[in-house]
């Protein structure tokens, strides 16, 4: 069988591990492909902060000859992904995308990379974020990444690389982190599919999470069997993780059925048909419901009235609790090393009082509270992922001087996922369309706590009912600098 290398980085992950397992395919083959595009397109996508070639090529000469004695692993066997910079790596640097930690070298790899090591699975390189992993960066350390559908728009944060990396064939499929949809987020921008995991699902040990009560570690691939494959590897108890679950790990891909029929899917109202959202997204959205109706699942419409307050909530918390953390050392001591945008966001979140914080955590009590009601009336809740397509990478900057910004920057961007962050539920983005300028637009599945299983047959069945996830990024577009 004859591939081009276009064919090759654009196949999902489960077809890529099919014709390794094969001998159709060499894992070589698929590395040199990977790293063809990485080395052409990275200075354009800044997808990459550290690039491990060399070490990635070993990997998968020795992977072929592991699978060619018989000792295959698994599905991603062979498979090159990449990990967010927030996750530490053994012997190799771990940036946090700031320059306070260029030097940061960690003599230990996080759980979710030693499993998929463990699984067969090959560190291609550590993926561009914004500062810390928190969202707001206005000067990126390390370049500013560019979405891949158009360099001029967003690819969302934090895990900005981590979405660009699958999206344009770096990699068969990257980890980041998601707190308030760092995962879900730079899916949508990048027309890919990133799952939050149910808080508690995955081990965050050598992970740097800040966002103690919220950060959670996620995959992001080019179909939604893909990231069921990445989330089984990751997936499970760590001794080491004290918030880590002890449920037993179901087999994810079993879940992909197909059938819909009898599946109660609520459309929520306050995050489908907001004042603000765009009437192409509102357009796409109202086809995917249809779409899930045709296939049998009972449509109802629902409410969480609460959810408008998620955004203020989370950042009033989380960001007081990452503040918390810095304040000691580098607030104070390398103010001007920071990213204006993130050390403006850390302060703020350094003067929030104890009597606000405390009220606020008891306000997110009530919107997880609401989440939780109606996921016992339903299987599934829907909506947007996002409300607007990518805008532009100037007018996306968080630069708030007015009410209005503060509507369009900040509170309307986040109000999609939020509230299933504050819920602690798993939450899917996938594609669900393409604006009349070419750029994605995004469905966003959640689910009861643990049931990322139901969560994943939604999503499976509406990818395969639809032709979104076929379509990438034609990177021959790009020019060689950007505009």
């Amino acid at each position: 069988m004859t591939h081009t290398a276009d064919d090759i980085v654009f196949l999902s992950a489960a077809a890529q591990s099919q014709l390794i397992r094969e001998r159709k395919l060499s894992p070589v083959e698929l590395m040199r492909a990977c790293l063809a595009r990485i080395e052409r397109w990275n200075p354009v996508l800044r997808a990459y902060i550290t690039v491990l070639a060399d070490r990635a090529l070993a990997e998968a000469e020795a992977a072929e000859r592991e699978i060619a004695a018989g000792r295959w692993r698994g599905p991603l066997h062979g498979l090159p992904f990449g990990v967010k910079d927030q996750l530490n790596t053994r012997g190799i640097r771990t940036t946090l995308g700031s320059r306070i930690l260029a030097d940061n070298v960690p003599d230990h790899d996080a759980a979710v990379i030693e499993r998929l090591r463990d699984a067969g699975a090959i560190l291609i390189g550590k993926e561009n974020l914004h500062e810390f992993g928190k969202g707001g960066t206005i000067d990126f350390a390390y370049g500013q990444p560019r979405n891949p559908w158009n360099i001029e728009h967003n690819p969302a944060s934090s895990s900005s690389g981590s979405g660009i990396a699958p999206a344009s064939g770096f990699s068969s499929g990257s980890l980041g982190e998601d707190t308030g949809g760092s995962v879900r987020s730079p899916a949508a921008a990048n027309g890919i599919v990133g799952l939050r995991p149910t808080f508690g699902r995955v081990s965050r040990w050598g992970g740097v999470m800040y966002g103690w009560t919220a950060d959670t570690i996620g995959p992001l691939t080019r179909t939604v069997e893909d990231n069921a494959l990445f989330l089984q590897a990751i997936a499970g108890h760590d001794s080491r993780d004290p918030l880590s679950s002890r449920r037993p790990v179901p087999d994810y891909r079993s879940a992909l059925t197909g059938d819909l029929r009898g599946l109660k899917v609520g459309v929520v109202r306050e995050l489908c048909w907001p004042e603000g959202a765009h009437p192409e997204v509102v357009a796409a959205m109202r086809s995917a419901i249809q779409v899930l109706s045709n296939l049998g699942a009972d449509i109802t419409e629902v409410s969480l009235p609460r959810a408008r307050y998620a955004v203020p909530l989370q950042l009033l918390t989380s960001d007081s609790d990452i503040a918390a953390m810095m304040l000691r050392h580098w607030l104070r001591t390398r103010w001007q090393d920071m990213d204006v945008g993130t050390r403006t966001r850390l302060a703020a979140g350094a003067l929030i009082p104890a009597a606000v914080y405390h009220r606020a955590m008891r306000g997110r009590v009530l919107v997880r509270r609401e989440v939780l009601a109606t996921l016992q009336t339903c299987d599934v809740l829907i909506c947007p992922t996002s409300l607007n397509p990518p805008g532009r990478i100037e007018t996306t900057r968080e630069t708030v001087d007015s009410p209005e910004a503060m509507k369009n920057k900040v509170l309307l961007r986040r109000i999609s996922t939020y509230p299933f962050s504050m819920a602690n539920v798993p939450a899917l983005a996938l594609p669900m369309g393409f604006s009349a300028a070419c750029l994605p637009l995004s469905l966003q599945i959640a689910g009861k706590p643990f049931a990322e299983s139901m969560v994943f047959r939604v999503g499976h069945a509406y990818e395969q009912a639809t032709s979104w996830h076929t379509r990438h990024p034609d990177l021959l577009k790009i020019p060689a600098t950007p505009a």
